[in-house]
């Protein structure tokens, strides 16, 4: 991001910047400069987010995982 934009907080206000800048640029009012920084802008939060996505998505993974290893671990006799 560029100096004067901050790395957003959460996942959730990145998602509600897009939407602001694709209102932005779907009101035709923004000049060739403001696009091309809007766009810059929104494409940096769009990567942001998508790396959220991913670390949920391996977070959930590995609770799955943990999850099968707990049921398949109660299934198993004890050994003596």
């Amino acid at each position: 991001m560029s100096e004067d934009q901050q790395q957003p907080r959460s996942y959730e206000t990145a998602a509600a910047r897009i939407e602001e800048i694709i209102k932005r640029l779907d009101s035709g009012e923004a000049g060739l400069r403001e696009t091309l920084d809007l766009v810059r802008e929104g494409r940096e939060l769009v990567d942001y987010c998508a790396t959220e996505l991913e670390a949920v998505g391996q977070g959930l993974e590995e609770l799955k995982l943990d999850e099968l290893v707990q049921r398949l671990e109660s299934r198993q006799p004890a050994v003596d």
